[in-house]
Order: C-alpha cells, then sequence, then structure tokens
C-alpha cells in the first residue's frame, strides 16, 4: 500500500524503472512541496539506484545555505518565481551526484497568495547535467493545499520523465 495516490505511484515506478535502465540518479530541491516529490519516488522498491537525495528548502535561508540560491535573487524575484525555482535545480545538481534534478517553488495556501502570485502557483524546474533545462509555471488554482502539492508532485514527475 502506497502513501500517494495511485496515478503518481504509477508514475513514480515508472521513473524509477527508466533511470535504473539508463543508470541516471536525481535530486530533488523542494519548497512547497515539503519532500513529497523524494518521497513518492522512494516509496518504489529499487529507488536506491536512482534517487541520490533530496532538499527540503522551505525557508529562503535553506534555499540559500544548502542550495546555493543567491540572496539577490530572492530578493529581486522572490522565493516564489522562475528564477529562483531554476537556481535550486542548479543547485541541487551542483550540490549532489545526479544526473537531473528537480526543484519546485510556490504557494500552497490556504494564504500566502496576492493577485500577482496566486494561490496555486508553482514554479517547477529541471536540470540535467548535459545541459537540458526545463521550467513550468503552473497555475494550479485554489484546489486547497493538499490538492495544489500532488499537482505539483504530478507535474514534476512527468518533468523527470521528460528528462529521462
Amino acid at each position: 500500500m502506497s502513501l500517494f495516490p495511485e496515478a503518481i505511484g504509477a508514475r513514480a515506478q515508472t521513473i524509477i524503472a527508466t533511470y535504473t535502465r539508463k543508470g541516471l540518479m536525481l535530486a530533488t530541491a523542494e519548497s512547497c512541496t515539503g519532500g513529497l516529490i523524494a518521497g513518492a519516488l522512494t516509496d518504489v522498491p529499487g529507488s536506491s539506484a536512482v534517487v541520490d537525495r533530496g532538499f527540503v528548502t522551505y525557508t529562503n535561508e535553506a534555499k540559500m545555505e544548502l542550495i546555493g540560491v543567491q540572496p539577490a535573487v530572492l530578493e529581486a524575484f522572490g522565493a516564489v518565481s522562475r528564477e529562483t525555482a531554476l537556481q535550486m535545480a542548479a543547485g541541487a545538481l551542483l550540490r549532489s551526484r545526479a544526473d537531473v534534478s528537480i526543484a519546485v517553488t510556490g504557494i500552497a495556501g490556504p494564504g500566502g497568495g496576492s493577485a500577482e502570485k496566486p494561490v496555486g502557483l508553482v514554479h517547477l524546474a529541471a536540470r540535467s547535467r548535459k545541459g537540458i533545462i526545463l521550467h513550468r509555471a503552473m497555475r494550479y488554482g485554489d484546489l486547497g493545499r493538499d490538492g495544489i502539492r500532488l499537482a505539483t508532485v504530478e507535474t514534476a514527475l512527468d518533468m523527470l520523465a521528460e528528462m529521462a
């Protein structure tokens, strides 16, 4: 029995199988999901061959200290931004043995949103050592905190599948 919905479990299994077959490792850098992406992946038996490490960088200080997000980026664009997500993905790759990283930062709610950055806005970035970079700005809407976090996990897993 998995902690995650069946669709997420199936996606995670596929990623673990694909990355294992290709000899790839991955790392996660998570803010609004608080480790759920790493949790979904490590829910799969055999994931230790693929998951190198996960960074939960919920605060700006953690983003700076653990994965090297630049203070100027946080000041200029905010934690929930394309620029921060891209730096998170780069930092996770730099500070791991992974071939691919995925990073997420967003507003899961119920509070904390604004007109410019509403609840449900999540920036995701993936990066590979081969130089491939993906970014998605998702506006999930107010699905509720759990809904936004699980939707973010699904999108992150889709992006990891694209990066394989």
